[in-house]
């Protein structure tokens, strides 16, 4: 059995190379692993009774090694990666989420508290995690070994985009963050819509941390995919910055937070108000992994799952009433979202139960006529226009999943070393 080998270099080199088509057939072998987590399918290696749960421990420094086993019906992974968790709270550490001011203050006020990036993980260390990703054979015959550090940001933006194919709207989006996670929301966004994407901001900490970034778009690589689209960066360097980052907000048809904030990123007013709860939109929140870390304001969750108010008449976007999770058992114990805003598995939907929605809904059509057709056509009118806000904590599966896809292709191409007879 012949082992393959992909290091950082080949892994980014495979990537970068992928076309919208190749990141559909990866979409499509997500999803389908996806909905076979979430079904409940015995018969499939797939299923969440078949996954063992993850495990991790502190190192010295404040660094976390996380253990991701995860199986299908023909292949079995174990990824092990570590995580810097050095924070810089010094400085930041007496933000206040509640506290806003008006936005037609001047410059000098016009930034307040409330709208600061929160406290995170200090911008000077890499928080990509690092390690490995092994893959195994259903008879335990090793088949490949994966550097880790650009394979979990694309496989979590891979996911992520599964509901973004779906949405309706997407010619303005707002990324949190300037790292790899950011990178790869972003680069699949415009290969798989680019051309109906008219403008993209990157908020971050600073501008200097996101200037590499928007170097790698606008290469000369990036111009078969990158389209029209237009980049801008906002940072608190600004004077403006208060103001600016509450319109960002609320002009997003679609918001990817990819940072590993210990609280929120804006405050909850920005999208609870009556304002700011006019405009659909599809918010992914994947850079918080522990309960004490917080990307979003609770309240902006507890909205989202709480019943329509009947008796008003004021226009709002349609809310399901749930948070999409890409697993509901990992999310209700790890993320920090979901626990700081009390919510309960009734109040969350798994990713996999979604991922076959549009084709649901057609069989129903056919066989069924229009009874349960209708309340599938209301979901899928909440997925591509209403508000949806996507949790992510990251699954081994995702990796077992995409990793064994990608050594496929990986020898296919050529790339890597492939060991004979390992």
């Amino acid at each position: 059995m012949p082992l393959t080998v992909l290091t950082d270099y080949d892994v980014r080199t495979l990537l970068r190379s992928l076309t919208h088509a190749d990141i559909a057939i990866l979409q499509h072998s997500l999803a389908e692993a996806l909905h076979a987590y979430s079904s409940g399918a015995q018969d499939d290696g797939c299923c969440s009774m078949y996954q063992p749960e993850r495990t991790s421990f502190a190192l010295k420094g404040g660094s976390t090694t996380l253990f991701m086993p995860a199986r299908t019906s023909d292949a079995t992974g174990m990824k092990i990666v570590t995580i810097s968790e050095t924070c810089s709270l010094k400085s930041m550490s007496s933000l206040s989420i509640s506290s806003r001011s008006d936005s037609n203050s001047t410059i000098s006020s016009s930034t307040t508290a409330a709208d600061l990036p929160p406290s995170s993980i200090a911008s000077s260390q890499s928080t990509t995690p690092k390690g490995s990703l092994t893959l195994l054979d259903s008879r335990g015959a090793p088949r490949g070994l994966i550097n880790a550090e650009e394979l979990t940001a694309f496989r979590t933006a891979l996911a992520a985009t599964l509901i973004f194919n779906k949405r309706k709207h997407v010619s303005t989006i707002t990324v949190f963050g300037a790292g790899k996670q950011a990178y790869w929301h972003i680069r699949l966004a415009l290969i798989l819509r680019g051309p109906e994407i008219k403008r993209i901001n990157i908020i971050n900490r600073t501008f200097t941390r996101a200037q590499p970034l928007l170097k790698e778009f606008y290469s000369e690589e990036a111009t078969d995919w990158r389209s029209n689209t237009k980049f801008s960066v906002l940072s608190p360097e600004y004077g403006e910055y208060g103001r600016l980052l509450k319109e960002e907000v609320r002009k997003a048809d679609v918001i990817f937070c990819c940072t590993p904030s210990l609280a929120p990123l804006f405050p909850a007013e920005y999208l609870t108000s009556h304002e700011g709860s006019k405009k659909g939109r599809l918010i992914s929140a994947i850079g918080s992994y522990k309960p004490h870390m917080c990307e979003l304001h609770p309240d902006i969750l507890r909205q989202a799952v709480s019943p329509p108010h009947s008796h008003h008449h004021h226009k709002h976007a349609n809310r399901g009433g749930v948070i999409v999770v890409d697993s509901l058992d990992a999310c209700l114990k790890e993320a920090g979202e979901v626990i700081q805003a009390h919510l309960g598995p009734e109040q969350l939907v798994e990713l996999g139960e979604l991922c076959i929605i549009k084709k649901q809904r057609m069989e129903e059509m056919e066989e069924q006529g229009i009874g349960d057709a209708g309340r599938k056509e209301g979901l899928l009118e909440w997925l591509t226009k209403g508000n949806v806000i996507y949790k992510s904590v990251g699954l081994g599966l995702m990796d077992l999943v995409v990793g064994g896809d990608l050594v496929m292709l990986a020898r296919e191409r050529g790339i890597g070393t492939t060991i004979e007879n390992f």
